[in-house]
């Protein structure tokens, strides 16, 4: 099992170890629901130094990125992250990634943990054609997520350039304090705001410890995985594996903002009959009208009692203080404000379809 630079700090918390994705990761402090609000309303520190990071360095990068990705990689400008979906052959998501650009010849793409080696093997496989330098630098990398309405006040005291003037997905490299050459991201995925750093190994416990200390006078705590999760999905944001896989292509699954078919990439034809034909099933997001907590694998009702489809993701909402979720169903029966039904135990538990985020 992998540990991540700050893995000693983390024992020292009281945090709850868990495997995840090959690593020994923090799931909580001091529970979920306090976590969750701290983010929320203030600001809090998350490792998420488990994410994989490829830099991809060539004169055919920027071709070789369109290729592979779904969203368009010319619309980007230096110093400017985009989301992107990595698409098979058959229109199926390898992976959702981060794509940052450095400029027209240097990137850096970020992948989820649980998909590092599988995302590498098939980016290599694909590259051969266009002979970019590839460099994996996940294992020397980690990655410090600080996040909430109060997260650029606390970096803001570290840096000597004006935060507020960064869009969102946006990204600078920096020297913080005595740490050279930080990677200062507008990114995140709480939709609360804030960045996210990416730093060397050697230097996550000196960055980590500035952070908490600077932050100090703002009650800044560290935050679990499982907050990361319930965070992420007031948001409606997908999460690999549960939402999203190599058998649902980015229409099915409300990513067609992040899929341009404007260009050739690997996959295309396959979604694009999806835009023309139609789809079968579409990712939807719901509120249960009743109490009870949704879980991934749960069965979809319509009226008539008729199955309809599955839950990707649920949980409790520390906001909203009910359930939530997310789930594929007919495309028949995919409209806002429609009423369904979530098998929980022997009951079905009303619930109604919404349009994501959940909370605004």
């Amino acid at each position: 099992m992998k540990k991540t630079s700050l893995f000693d700090i983390h024992i020292k918390s009281n945090a709850k170890m868990v495997p995840f994705a090959g690593f020994n990761m923090p799931v909580q402090f001091e529970g979920v629901n306090t976590e969750h609000l701290q983010v929320r309303n203030s600001v809090g520190i998350f490792d998420v130094s488990h994410m994989g990071e490829f830099l991809i360095e060539g004169d055919n990068a920027t071709e070789f990125l369109n290729y592979i990705c779904s969203n368009d990689i010319l619309l980007m400008s230096d110093g400017k992250a985009q989301y992107n979906c990595i698409i098979n052959h058959n229109g199926g998501i390898i992976d959702d990634s981060i794509v940052y650009k450095f400029d027209s010849k240097n990137y850096m793409i970020v992948v989820n943990a649980s998909n590092i080696d599988k995302d590498w093997n098939w980016i290599n496989e694909q590259n051969k054609k266009f002979n970019n330098k590839l460099t994996n630098i996940s294992e020397s990398t980690s990655l410090l997520a600080l996040q909430g309405p109060k997260a650029n006040e606390v970096i803001q005291k570290l840096v000597d350039f004006d935060l507020s003037q960064f869009k969102s997905y946006s990204f600078v490299k920096n020297d913080i304090a005595e740490i050279k050459e930080v990677i200062i991201s507008t990114t995140g995925y709480t939709g609360s705001g804030g960045v996210e750093l990416y730093v060397n190994n050697n230097d996550a416990v000196a960055l980590y410890s500035l952070l908490i200390k600077t932050g100090e006078y703002l009650g800044i705590k560290p935050i679990g995985l499982a907050a990361r999760d319930t965070l992420r999905l007031e948001m409606g944001y997908c999460l690999y594996g549960n939402d999203i896989d190599d058998t649902i292509n980015p229409i099915e699954a409300g990513l067609k903002w992040a899929t341009k078919t404007n260009k050739n990439f690997i996959g295309k034809k396959h979604i694009l009959n999806s835009i023309e034909n139609g789809i079968k099933k579409k990712l939807i997001g719901f509120e249960l009208n009743e109490r009870g907590i949704p879980r991934k694998g749960y069965k979809i009702f319509d009226s008539k009692q008729n199955e309809i489809g599955l839950v990707t993701s649920g949980t409790m909402s520390p906001v909203l203080k009910k359930g939530i979720g997310m789930g594929y169903v007919k495309f028949s029966h995919c409209k806002i404000g429609s009423k369904i039904f979530i098998q929980i135990r022997n009951k079905y538990v009303e619930s109604e379809i919404v349009k994501p985020p959940f909370i605004k």
